[in-house]
């Protein structure tokens, strides 16, 4: 087997560079202290101009200091994608890595901040008082049902962007793909009809936005089945997508939920659909099979069975949906016009800027841009902007091109430091 798709190969490789790195981050300084000059500018006595300033105006906060530009990566690693309840600790390898992801894809500097309790308040408490620092906060890995209280909650008491990504990031690609993959199979999105297996954060967020793009026929699926108002097991959370989805009132399993469907998302685990499900779904149907790191179905199995279109969430099979090709830009955009939220109407705008960038190039293989395509970045920034802008919750307007021109300029091309990261091996 080659080296760089055995598992063990890769586990040793990264066991001994993480051990090497003693962490992935690093903090650099802009500014150089090389005199007493230099010195009294950056810190005292100088520093004590722009802090007056901001006790004045505290709007200048993002004027003087680096805070517009930065992001806290929360979690208590609770659900640690692929992992589960691992814990804040053990959780900072992955956050770490985030951050790394959120500086080389957005240009956005990014904190790693674990927080040592599974108590909402807790952590709503920590996260709003640590609001000076941060132009914006990422939730990350945070189990259901805590992460849509802690969401809900820091949207209304932060004034700054407030985004799950296990949610948003991953409801924003999904739909850039389905956009593109009924393309592919020539159908109206509004004429979809989906079955979503998981019904935790990322599957109740997909639900929604294929609801608010004016998808009617929808089916969400969790361990006890399909999820309706027959059940009496039901969360609050799902008790609330019960009374909007399922409205042909289909009771049973994933098996009965597939049966006519001609769209599949799939966020749950390894091998939960057969070929003889997408045997039973409407001619030429669109699978998107995203359990990590082994789908629901392999891509030969889906098309074997009928399908047109297949998506999964690996490098290794084509049409990766991969949270990296959202946030970065989602994040870039919203704090280049100072957003006071992340709303549905830049979440839209995003998807639909992912899936132009596939243009002429549009095949039942690439219905999506690949990760390390560099238009992703600026294309998705200066949508976000716009939406931003047109919604009225940006506090610097700013055009589509302008912010796809910085955000352009801020990684460098292949030349700048975000570029060489993404290049490195």
């Amino acid at each position: 087997m080659d080296e760089n798709h055995d598992p063990t190969s890769l586990q040793h490789e990264a066991l001994r560079l993480h051990r090497q790195w003693r962490g992935k981050l690093s903090i650099d300084s802009k500014v150089s202290v090389a005199d007493d000059h230099a010195l009294a500018i950056a810190y005292t006595p100088g520093v004590a101009e722009p802090c007056r300033e901001i006790a004045r105006d505290a709007e200048l906060i993002d004027t003087y200091t680096g805070r517009w530009n930065m992001v806290a990566v929360v979690t208590d690693g609770s659900a640690v994608l692929g992992l589960g309840n691992i814990g804040a600790r053990a959780s900072l390898p992955v956050m770490e890595g985030k951050s790394v992801l959120f500086k080389a894809f957005g240009g956005v500097d990014a904190f790693p901040l674990c927080v040592e309790s599974r108590d909402v308040d807790d952590i709503v408490r920590t996260v709003r008082l640590l609001e000076p620092s941060f132009g914006g906060i990422n939730l990350e890995d945070i189990a259901a049902p805590s992460c849509f209280e802690i969401e809900r909650r820091l949207i209304e008491e932060c004034d700054i962007p407030v985004f799950h990504d296990d949610q948003h990031g991953t409801a924003v690609v999904v739909m850039a793909a389905a956009i593109n993959a009924c393309r592919v199979t020539e159908r109206a999105i509004a004429d979809l009809k989906v079955v979503i297996n998981g019904a935790g954060a990322a599957g109740l967020a997909i639900a929604r936005m294929l609801r608010d793009e004016g998808v009617e026929d929808l089916i969400l699926c969790d361990s006890g089945g399909v999820i309706g108002e027959h059940r009496r097991d039901l969360s609050q959370v799902k008790q609330e997508v019960a009374g909007w989805t399922n409205r042909g009132a289909r009771e049973g399993g994933l098996a009965a939920a597939m049966e006519g469907a001609n769209l599949f998302i799939g966020v749950s685990v390894k091998g939960a659909v057969s070929p003889q499900m997408v045997s039973s779904m409407e001619q030429r149907p669109i699978v998107l099979a995203m359990a990590n790191p082994d789908p629901e179905i392999l891509p030969d199995q889906a098309r074997a069975a009928g399908a047109a279109v297949v998506a999964t969430g690996r490098s290794d099979f084509p049409n990766q949906v991969n949270n990296v090709l959202g946030f970065p830009g989602i994040f870039r955009g919203a704090l280049d016009v100072r957003a006071a939220n992340i709303n549905e109407n830049m979440k839209a705008a995003a998807a639909r800027a992912l899936a132009g960038l596939v243009g002429d190039e549009l095949s039942a293989e690439n219905i999506i841009p690949r990760a390390f395509d560099l238009r992703v970045a600026p294309a998705v920034a200066g949508a976000v902007a716009a939406a931003a802008v047109e919604s009225g919750v940006a506090r610097e307007p700013r055009t589509a091109a302008e912010v796809a021109a910085s955000t352009r300029e801020m990684l460098g091309g292949s030349g700048g430091k975000a570029g060489k990261t993404r290049e490195a091996p």
